[in-house]
């Protein structure tokens, strides 16, 4: 797939983001996807493989804070590249303002992402969603 291929495919994934329905993103994602949070959180780290992403990261970010909403604003791409820019307009759980800045940089590969690099505000990160291991994922789904 071209550039604007790949750019067109994400933005109507993230056309749904906006909206907090994250179905089209996860189909996107290979089942060797990695995913890298980057910075010193304790999200930080690479999760290798779609069903990690799903369990360690995703799966706790929903437990802390329900329903995700991500607007994506600028989208520029090279080849098998897309960085995406975009805003976060959300609240954890218990009513703290979680609107993280991100730079998405996601690599695709025959229509599907490969990997996505994430750089975000890691400040808020820590204040707002505190310890990956200390959020129960039991009751959110």
């Amino acid at each position: 797939m071209n550039a604007l291929e790949n750019k067109q495919i994400l933005q109507a994934a993230f056309a749904e983001l906006a909206v907090s329905n994250a179905k089209p993103f996860v189909d996107l994602m290979a089942d060797d996807f990695c995913w890298v949070c980057t910075g010193t959180t304790r999200w930080s780290r690479r999760y290798a493989g779609k069903q990690t992403v799903l369990d360690e990261l995703f799966a706790p970010l929903r437990a802390r804070l329900g329903r995700i909403t991500t607007v994506a604003n600028r989208f520029t791409a090279d080849g098998d590249i897309v960085v995406v820019e975009a805003q976060g307009r959300n609240k954890t759980r218990d009513g703290v303002a979680y609107n993280n800045q991100y730079c998405f940089v996601i690599r695709m590969q025959e229509g599907k992402m490969r990997e996505l690099i994430e750089y975000f505000d890691t400040d808020l990160v820590n204040r707002a969603l505190g310890d990956p291991a200390g959020v129960s994922t039991e009751s959110h789904g």
